[in-house]
């Protein structure tokens, strides 16, 4: 436990704090008051999310799907009506932790829900293990969050970077290819969706001839480009999302080397961006835990009342929201409602199986989804399943998550 007080601090916390509440509870029959009183209270979720900037539509999809799956279960959280706290994060790690340390600690919320962007994540992280706060990950697939800077408090209901990526490199490798060219932007989520690639990449016989980089958000791909069509690689393997993955999409087919070399990514690449880019990425192959065409009665229950609710098509990032919902739903229905019992509900988070639109998932050690990562194929509009490319994949390690007792 580091001396800044951020892991086990957390835990004796909860710990204390259920102490001293159940001595409450068992004085309940003589002051009811008390019960009366948590019962009135709303539960107030903070929703810290990029809402403008490139990654605004993830941030929507994330609050649209969250809110759906809270109104489905009748505006309510076991009864307690819920209050929602907002904030715009602006993708910007700069103002992480004053930004999440204003919400948790200004707003007072009871869950705080965010983000996407994983250098954000980070000082959200830090500010969590610090207050002890529930806390629910929606997408941000930063490893250390449920490895290194495990705590009880934390969960995430998204992915790990690396494991959105691992599933691709077997697939490449399993296609034949030997070398490949890698691009994204240099910030943790990046380099840790290279590291997933490459490691699964190199287990089947391929090699990275090259990795390439660019500043986050930039969008300026041609002189990258360029060098791509110089190196020739068998394939090219990319992580963007948003409006830096549609804008790629253009530019790759633009510049020639749609047909030519073969294009692959994670599916942040395609998902959200379909109908903004034509045929610009029709055809590419990505692997994601999510895809618009999996023919069950739960996804497509989900997509018509997520298409009625907001007269929009879900995507991933409204799953993974969606999804961070119903893990909460999960905690609080487990202690009728009573969110001052935090070691209950995330004993019931940890035991939980979400029965989601993606597919069954349930929680590692380290709090991170065991999950299916299906292989996609653009299809006009569609990111259509053709497979599995890994089932139940529990990744990175379970083993680096060392959780504060």
């Amino acid at each position: 436990m580091s001396k800044d007080g951020s892991g086990g601090t957390g835990r004796r916390k909860f710990l204390q704090e259920s102490a001293a509440l159940g001595g409450a509870a068992a004085l309940a029959g003589l002051v009811p008051s008390i019960a009366l009183a948590q019962g009135a209270r709303k539960i107030k979720i903070g929703l810290m999310l990029p809402y403008t900037g490139t990654y605004t539509q993830l941030g929507v999809a994330i609050t649209n799907g969250f809110k759906l799956a809270i109104q489905e279960a009748g505006g309510k959280l076991s009864g307690r009506e819920v209050e929602y706290a907002t904030l715009d994060d602006e993708s910007e790690p700069a103002k992480a932790a004053d930004n999440a340390n204003r919400i948790v600690n200004r707003d007072k919320v009871d869950v705080l829900v965010g983000t996407v962007h994983s250098g954000v994540q980070m000082g959200m992280v830090k500010i969590a293990r610090e207050s002890g706060v529930l806390h629910i990950i929606p997408n941000a697939g930063l490893g250390a969050a449920t490895t290194q800077l495990c705590a009880p408090n934390i969960f995430r209901t998204s992915f790990a970077n690396a494991q959105t990526t691992y599933p691709m490199g077997q697939v490449m490798a399993k296609k034949g290819h030997k070398t490949a060219v890698t691009l994204t932007w240099r910030y943790a989520a990046g380099e840790e969706m290279v590291a997933g690639f490459k490691d699964s990449f190199t287990k089947g016989g391929g090699k990275v001839i090259k990795e390439l980089w660019l500043p986050f958000p930039n969008v300026e791909f041609q002189a990258l480009l360029t060098e791509i069509a110089s190196l020739k690689p068998d394939a090219v393997f990319v992580f963007f999302a948003g409006g830096g993955a549609a804008k790629f999409l253009k530019d790759y087919k633009a510049a020639g080397l749609k047909g030519k070399i073969p294009l692959y990514g994670s599916g942040f690449l395609t998902d959200g961006v379909l109908e903004a880019v034509g045929d610009a990425a029709e055809g590419v192959e990505t692997t994601l835990h999510y895809g618009d065409g999996i023919d069950t009665p739960r996804n497509k229950a989900f997509r018509l009342s997520y298409a009625k609710a907001f007269k929009l098509q879900p995507d991933v990032y409204a799953v993974q929201g969606y999804d961070a919902a119903l893990l909460l739903i999960a905690g609080m229905r487990a202690v009728k409602g009573d969110i001052s019992k935090k070691r209950e509900i995330i004993a019931a988070m940890e035991k939980a199986q979400i029965d989601s639109p993606r597919g069954k998932w349930t929680m590692s050690k380290g709090h991170n989804p065991v999950q299916d990562f299906y292989l996609r194929k653009v299809v006009g509009a569609e990111n259509k399943v053709v497979g599995v490319a890994v089932k139940a994949l529990d990744y990175p390690p379970a083993a680096l998550c060392k959780m504060p007792s």
